[in-house]
C-alpha cells in the first residue's frame, strides 16, 4: 500500500431535523471532540461556522477529518468523512493486514454513527415527525 493512501476513508451521513446551527454548537467546544474521539488530537484547519469544521488528525491515526453540515429541508444532513491510516510509534503510518484493517473500518464507522444518532437523539429531543424543529 502506498503510504500517501490513507488506509481508512469512511464517509457517513445522518439526517436530524434541527438548524444547522444547532448541530455546528455540539462541535464549537474542543473539548467535545475529546468525548466523541478520545483517541485523536484534532486541529481545526477549516472552520467553516454552520457549515461545519475540517481537522488534521493524530493519536491513533493520522490524516484529516471532517463534518460538512448541509441545510436540508426542515433540519441538516451532518456527513462525515475520515481520511486517516493507522500509526505505529513515531507517528508513521502503520501496515496492517487486511482483516486488521476491516476490524478498524467497522468500528470508526460504527463509532461514526454512534455519534451522529446520539446527537439526533438529543438534539431533536422527542420531536414528532411533522412538527417543526426547534431553533436554538
Amino acid at each position: 500500500m502506498d503510504n500517501s493512501t490513507p488506509a481508512l476513508d469512511i464517509v457517513d451521513e445522518t439526517f436530524l431535523a434541527v438548524p444547522p446551527s444547532t448541530v455546528a454548537a455540539a462541535f464549537a467546544d474542543p473539548r467535545s471532540w475529546a468525548r466523541y474521539w478520545p483517541d485523536l488530537v484534532l486541529e481545526v484547519y477549516t472552520d467553516r461556522g454552520e457549515h461545519g469544521l475540517r481537522w488534521t488528525v493524530r493519536g491513533a491515526l493520522v490524516g484529516t477529518m471532517e463534518i460538512w453540515l448541509e441545510p436540508m429541508l426542515d433540519g441538516t444532513v451532518l456527513h462525515y468523512f475520515l481520511r486517516a491510516s493507522l500509526v505505529g510509534p513515531g507517528g508513521r503510518p502503520l501496515p496492517v493486514r487486511p482483516g486488521e484493517l476491516r476490524r478498524e473500518f467497522d468500528r470508526r464507522a460504527r463509532a461514526a454513527k454512534g455519534i451522529a444518532l446520539d446527537l439526533k437523539e438529543t438534539l431533536e429531543d422527542g420531536r414528532e415527525p411533522g412538527i417543526p424543529p426547534r431553533t436554538g
